[in-house]
Parts: C-alpha cells; sequence; structure tokens
C-alpha cells in the first residue's frame, strides 16, 4: 500500500488544506530570527509544549525542528541552545494529537540502522504522524564536532542516497544485505515497521542539482528559497516535472516565510526595522552565511538582500503588513505553485495565537485553508 492512503495523519501531504502550514525552528534558541528583541525561544521543555499545543490547536500542519549542535557567535551565540530532534519530536508527538511531528537531522551524525529505528519509535507514539528532514550536512564545525570530514558537496549528496535507501529498505524489508559505497551492511532487519506505508514522510532542503536529484529520487517534499517571485512558477514546475518523469514520484514543493503582521502596514514594517536593524545580531548571522556560502548551493549567499532576510528569518521570505496583507502574500505564493511554506515569528506564542484569531479566517476565505 503506498500513497496518501497508507499515510492519512500526514497531513503535509494529504490534508484538506489547499496551503499547507508548519511551525518552523521552535526547538532552537532565538528561533529563526537572529535578533536581540524581546520575545525569542528560549528552549525550555515547558515552552515547546505549550508551543506545540497551540499549533495543533490552530490546526496548523505540522512542526519541523534545526537539527543544530552549537550557535553562531555574536551578541545572541544564535541557535547554541537547542533541543536534539528525535527525542524532541517523542516528546512533541506525545503531547498532541493531530499535527504532523518531524525529526531534522544531518546524514552523517546518525546512522541509518538508528535512524530507522527512532523513526518507527516515534511513528508509533504519533499513531502515523511522524516525518524525517533528511540533511546531507553543510555546517562543517558540527560535522567535524562528530570526528568527520567534510565531503565535497555531491558526495554527500551520494552518501545520502545510500543513507535513504537503507532506511527505506528497512521500513519495508524483513532481513537483507547492504553493499554500497559507503556502507556496507550485513543482515539489517528492523521491526516493528512503522504505521505509515511504505514509512513517514521524507522530505530535503537542497536546491543544487544534486540536491533535486536527491528529493527526485527519495523525497515526497522538497523546501526552496524563492529569491524571485516570478520565478517561482517555473521552478516548481521543474521539480515537479523532474521527478514525475525521471522517478515516477510526485513531490510537493514548500519555502520558508517569517510574519510580521500588525494591524497597519506601518506598525508592521516599523517592527520589522526594531528586530532586524535595530536589534538583529548581524555578526552572527555573517557567521552563518560564512559558513553555509562554501557548502550550500541552495540560495545566493553574496546578495545583501538575502543576508538581511537570514537575520529576519533564516532567509524565509518576509511576510509583513496587516492580516489581509499577510493572507494575500500566502495566496500568491499558492497561486505561483508553491504547496506550502514554514512559518516563524520573532515572538511565536503569539504569532500562533495571531494566526489562529485573525489569519486563519482571512486564509478560509481566500480558498487556502478549510
Amino acid at each position: 500500500m503506498t500513497g496518501a492512503t497508507a499515510r492519512p495523519r500526514a497531513v503535509l501531504l494529504n490534508g484538506a488544506n489547499r496551503f499547507k502550514l508548519a511551525v518552523f525552528g521552535a526547538n532552537v534558541s532565538g528561533g529563526c530570527s537572529i535578533t536581540s528583541a524581546a520575545g525569542t525561544v528560549q528552549v525550555d521543555w515547558p515552552e515547546s509544549r505549550r508551543l506545540a499545543r497551540l499549533a495543533d490547536a490552530a490546526g496548523l500542519d505540522a512542526m519541523i525542528p534545526v537539527a543544530r549542535w552549537r550557535g553562531f557567535g555574536g551578541a545572541t551565540n544564535f541557535n547554541d541552545r537547542c533541543f536534539e530532534t528525535f527525542t524532541w519530536a517523542a516528546g512533541i508527538a506525545a503531547v498532541t494529537t493531530r499535527i504532523q511531528v518531524f525529526a531534522t537531522m544531518h546524514v552523517p551524525t546518525v546512522h541509518p540502522v538508528l535512524a530507522a529505528k527512532e523513526a518507527v519509535t516515534i511513528d508509533h507514539i504519533s499513531g502515523g504522524r511522524f516525518g524525517l528532514n533528511l540533511v546531507a550536512g553543510w555546517n562543517e564545525p558540527e560535522i567535524r564536532m562528530f570526528g568527520l570530514e567534510q565531503r565535497p558537496h555531491d558526495e554527500r549528496y551520494a552518501v545520502a542516497d545510500e543513507w535513504a535507501t537503507v532506511i527505506k529498505r528497512i521500513w519495508s524489508e524483513d532481513t537483507f544485505d547492504f553493499d554500497g559505497r559507503y556502507f556496507r551492511l550485513p543482515g539489517v532487519h528492523g521491526e516493528p515497521k512503522p504505521l505509515q506505508r511504505p514509512g513517514p514522510a521524507i522530505m530535503s532542503a537542497g536546491q543544487s542539482p544534486a540536491g533535486t536529484a536527491f528529493a527526485a529520487r527519495h523525497a515526497d517534499l522538497q523546501f526552496i528559497f524563492v529569491p524571485d517571485l516570478a520565478q517561482a512558477p517555473a521552478i516548481i514546475a521543474g521539480i515537479k516535472r523532474n521527478a514525475r518523469e525521471k522517478h515516477g514520484r510526485e513531490i510537493r514543493v514548500m519555502s520558508l516565510a517569517s510574519i510580521v503582521c500588525r494591524t497597519t502596514e506601518q506598525a508592521a514594517r516599523d517592527y520589522y526595522h526594531h528586530y532586524v536593524h535595530e536589534k538583529g545580531d548581524w555578526a552572527a548571522a555573517a557567521n552563518m552565511v560564512a559558513g553555509a556560502a562554501p557548502n550550500s548551493q541552495s540560495a545566493d549567499f553574496r546578495d545583501d538582500r538575502f543576508i538581511e532576510a537570514v537575520v529576519a528569518g533564516y532567509g524565509a521570505i518576509p511576510l509583513i503588513g496587516t492580516p489581509d496583507q499577510v493572507a494575500d502574500a500566502m495566496l500568491q505564493l499558492a497561486d505561483a505553485g508553491l504547496d506550502g511554506v514554514t512559518l516563524s515569528w520573532v515572538d511565536y506564542e503569539h504569532g500562533i495565537r495571531q494566526y489562529a484569531e485573525e489569519l486563519l479566517p482571512r486564509l478560509r476565505a481566500r480558498g487556502l485553508r478549510e
């Protein structure tokens, strides 16, 4: 049994909502905003539990964490305090009822036999709501923490290809030997199997040719940066066509959005200026960009507008304005072909409550949410 019928609770893949929305980065200090402004994610368990339950009650589709092992320095040491994502996801799964819960991991840091068992365990805890966000491994200082050498960019995806092949076989087969270039594994076995068939949803954020080829073969969802909305329809259509024509697979395409929503557009822009230009930790952002530039091909890291977007929300699309303006912007993104976006705010609790009270009715009126 394959497809949506085998994953009834994987709402990013088959829920009724036309435009999917996921909370991103609620497990790391600062969330996705590199700022010293008040209200950012602090990272303690009561906070994580509270945000997850709020998102669940608001009808948001998923919680997606960030895999992080050390901060980026600067005044805030952005993202230094963080929860490991498999154990975090297990806890979130146990305190929610409907939202899809993901773990994010860097392929070199977790063996596929271990990851397969961890994923199955969380899938059972969640009742079939688990998903796995695979990152080939761009953050070289973190990779070195594990005693590993950073591989060349495209080779990291060759490793990820074998890794994903192994984990999917564990989820669907009995016992097998695997003899690859990077993994030589005798008598691989795993029980129980996941509740979802053929297994939990897999997402990938690589946008380079190698990353897109990996996503086409293995991922159910691919995340992309959208530097220019006018170019988005062709990019998205190409990604979906490539997966369909080369592998006979359907893939969803999502991006990232950061929300600054106020009663007036001027108030929203004033707050954006406050947290980005007055309180932004540009030194930490520069450290992040300097580390990503030689190890990722998913964005133009030389573009000053992108660096500002990194400060504002991890390089996300900024949605700034009144509730109607933010809802209209989401409609534009949906009309461009995106299947959804991840969401971040400076203050996640305020943002999720505002979504439920002010944005959701407007998104329903625009046909984006049920």
